[in-house]
Parts: C-alpha cells; structure tokens; sequence
C-alpha cells in the first residue's frame, strides 16, 4: 500500500486540489449562475472527514495540497482545518500547504493561515476598476479585497494573482494589472475561460480571449523570457525583464497542458474527479465512511486513479464550445 500513485499514462499524482465548500461569496459570471442551488450541508464531508481523506493522500504520495470551493474562507471553522492538516508539514510528508481564494475573507484569516504553515496563496482579481469587479463578480467589494491583499502580504504570504482573461472585459487592464502587480512583488497568471457549467446567459465564446493573443500584446511592452519554471500547475511561465516579475500562463483551449498533468480534484461530497476537463468521476465518501480504518478508502482512491484520462476535451477551435462538461468550477474546486 505505499506504492505511489500512477495514472495509465505513467504520470505520478503528487498534487490534490480539495475544494470543501461549493458556496461563495461572490457570483462570478464565469463561474457561476446568479442564483445557484448549493448542495444541501448534509451531503458534505465534516473536516475531520476532509482532514482523515487529505491524509489517505498524503501517505499514498501526494505531496502539495491546495484547499479550493467555491470561497473556502467562507466553510465555518476551515481553520482549525489548516491547523490539523499542517501537522503534515510538520513531520515533512508534505512539502506544501496553500489555498486559492477570491480574497474577501483575506482581512480576517491571513495572519492564521500563515501561522497554520501557509506560505503562498493564489487570489483570484480580473480587473482593478471597482464598477466592473462589480459587474464581473455580482456580489463583489473590490475594497474588500485590496485589504485582504494588503493583510495577506503583511502575515508574510507570498500572493499571486489569477486572472481570467475575458474579451471585451478585461483586454485594457493587461498593462494595468502587470504593473499593479509588479509594484507590489507579486506575480500573475492569466487563464483562458473554461467551458464548465450552466452560467445561464453568458455566451463562452464571446468571452474567449486566447492567450496567444495576450502574450502577443504583452510582448509588444515588455521583453519576454519563457522559464522552465513549474510549480507543479498547469502554467507556463514567463519573466518579464524590464521588472524582473513572473507571468504565468494557464491555456487548456489554445495549448493543451495534459501532457505533464499531476494533479487530481476532491470535491467536498467526496467525490474525485481525475480530469477538470472529463465528466469521470469516482466516489470516495461510501469507503470513508464504511470504515474507521482506511485500507477500503486507499483502495478506491487507487481505483481513481487507474481511470484517470489522458487528457480534456476542451474546443473552441470550430467557433463552438466543444467539451462543454455540466458542472459548475465552484462543484469541482478551481
């Protein structure tokens, strides 16, 4: 049983991407629908679920650990979460502990994340104008956020920035938002719209704004240097030389990443999905819950794996969305 974790395509899964919430606080509108039906709070794991299931991970190989929703500052109680998990940390079977948030909860918890053993944190902000952050998000406050970026690096978290790139949305702020960030130490990814979920009337295609593109454009301001960089995700890195700052770059419609895929996603009904980009999917709540002892949940967490495809079928070279998969990227964890 302490074989590692290898797909059919001989790739080692090392990464877990747990999401233990599917609310939020926010409404983004490529997230999400405005008026959403969460699942009812019975059907989620409890956190000492969550923390004994993350643990079944550990021992079986996986060695980074990133906590996702929804908005998972939002679950009650998620710390006390952190500080159980980070005793693996402690004994070094982890190598690392981090979170993606959309940074609303960031003012309250980001001094006891990093006491939790959280050293960087992926905050999510597609633009900077605060009329159409609240356009973009619904529900947002984008002073809200600024403050919890502001607390985030003040408790010492290394923050990086993800931004969905959005046609006719956020195209103007590509300088804008790579200055904000370079002036503030932080690094920044851009990510190409997934096709995931009903969002009711926004239109995916018109929304999609390669990446391609936007390297092109910020080439034509900055000299571009790729890196062999990774941090175990799906992005490809560039340094800009003129600030000496990192861009990422997440592109699953116009390169495929497949290729290096080491991660699997957990949502938090217990349910693995070994692919973002495939409807296949596994239970992993009845073996949690059929024993105290973990030898069943190791086994299916095995089986998982073994279906695990090769790659995502998401398309919209045809000027269709092909690939489109049902649920919603705050069900599965981003």
């Amino acid at each position: 049983m302490t074989a590692p974790l290898i797909d059919p395509f001989q790739r080692r899964i090392e990464y877990l991407r747990l999401s233990v919430t599917d609310r939020c606080d926010f409404r983004c509108v490529y997230c999400m629908s405005e008026n959403m039906t969460f699942l009812p709070k019975k059907e989620l794991l409890t956190l000492e679920e969550l923390d004994r299931l993350c643990s079944a991970f550990i021992r079986l190989g996986v060695r980074k650990l990133r906590i996702t929703g929804g908005e998972p500052l939002v679950r009650r109680d998620i710390l006390s979460f952190f500080r159980s998990i980070s005793r693996h940390l402690e004994t070094g079977s982890l190598d690392e502990l981090t979170l993606t948030t959309n940074g609303s909860q960031l003012e309250k918890h980001a001094t006891d994340l990093a006491a939790a053993g959280v050293r960087r944190i992926n905050v999510s902000l597609d633009t900077l104008d605060e009329a159409k952050f609240a356009e973009i998000t619904r529900w947002g406050r984008l002073p809200q956020v600024l403050r919890g970026l502001d607390a985030a690096q003040g408790a010492g978290l290394r923050v990086k920035l993800n931004a969905v790139a959005l046609k006719g949305f956020n195209e103007d702020e590509l300088l804008t938002l790579t200055q904000f960030c370079a002036a503030r130490g932080m690094d920044l990814t851009w990510i190409e719209v997934m096709p995931m979920g009903d969002i009711g009337n926004e239109n995916r295609l018109g929304q999609y704004w390669s990446l391609k593109d936007l390297r092109a454009d910020l080439a034509r301001h900055y000299t571009l240097t790729d890196l062999p960089h990774r941090t175990g995700g799906p992005a490809r890195y560039v340094r800009l030389e003129e600030t000496g700052q990192q861009i990422g770059f997440i592109t699953p419609l116009s390169h495929n990443f497949c290729e290096s895929c080491n991660r699997v996603r957990v949502t938090c009904t217990g349910t693995i999905y070994t692919c973002l980009g495939q409807e296949g999917h596994s239970d992993l709540r009845a073996p949690l819950r059929a024993s105290e002892a973990d030898a069943g949940l190791e086994d299916a967490i095995r089986a998982a794996i073994a279906l695990k495809p090769k790659g995502h079928d998401f398309d919209y070279s045809r000027q269709q969305v092909d690939g489109q998969v049902s649920r919603h990227m705050s069900h599965t964890g981003g």
